[in-house]
């Protein structure tokens, strides 16, 4: 009658802020600025990049990995209610994993310090294939309210790049 007795229906915690790192020490740029036109015309999504001046990469949002592609150049995370993909070079598909030791696995939780892959860069370049290691934000449209990036320039592993506010 007055709901004394029932079950709470526990509600999902939603983090509402969503802070970003730069997932290589090197040049922080925007997604419009990537060699790419799916990319950075933002057809998969708004985003950045970090063109990386060495090969370790780390995790671009605190977060639990939901998918670690077969060719290792990309890996998805899940960020509270954010979708993000971490796309290691442009048309690196096509090299079957050769240049990426990626060791995580799906349902690990990640944070800033997180190596996700070590990427042989000196075969990326052999190959001629840009290493501009891309971060793509796969359900932004539907969740994000708003998204900041930091002025593009030199950065570090792990730095804060920007931050999403989500609806």
């Amino acid at each position: 009658m007055f709901g004394f007795f029932k079950k709470k229906k526990n509600k999902k915690e939603v983090n509402k802020e969503i802070t970003l790192y730069a997932v290589a020490d090197g040049e922080l740029i925007s997604i419009e600025d990537v060699s790419d036109l799916v990319f950075a015309q933002k057809m998969m999504g708004d985003g950045y990049a970090i063109v990386p001046a060495n090969g370790q990469i780390t995790a671009p949002v605190e977060g639990v990995i939901n998918n670690v592609f077969p060719t290792k150049h990309a890996v998805g995370f899940t960020a509270s209610d954010l979708e993000v993909l971490l796309h290691m070079g442009i048309d690196t598909v096509a090299l079957d994993g050769r240049p990426f030791n990626t060791n995580v696995n799906e349902g690990q939780t990640v944070d800033a310090n997180s190596v996700i892959s070590q990427v042989d860069l000196d075969m990326l370049e052999k190959e001629e294939k840009d290493n501009a290691m891309m971060v793509i934000f796969t359900n932004g449209a539907d969740v994000i309210e708003s998204f900041e990036m930091n002025t593009p320039g030199p950065v570090k592993a792990g730095d804060v790049v920007g931050k999403i506010i989500l609806k």
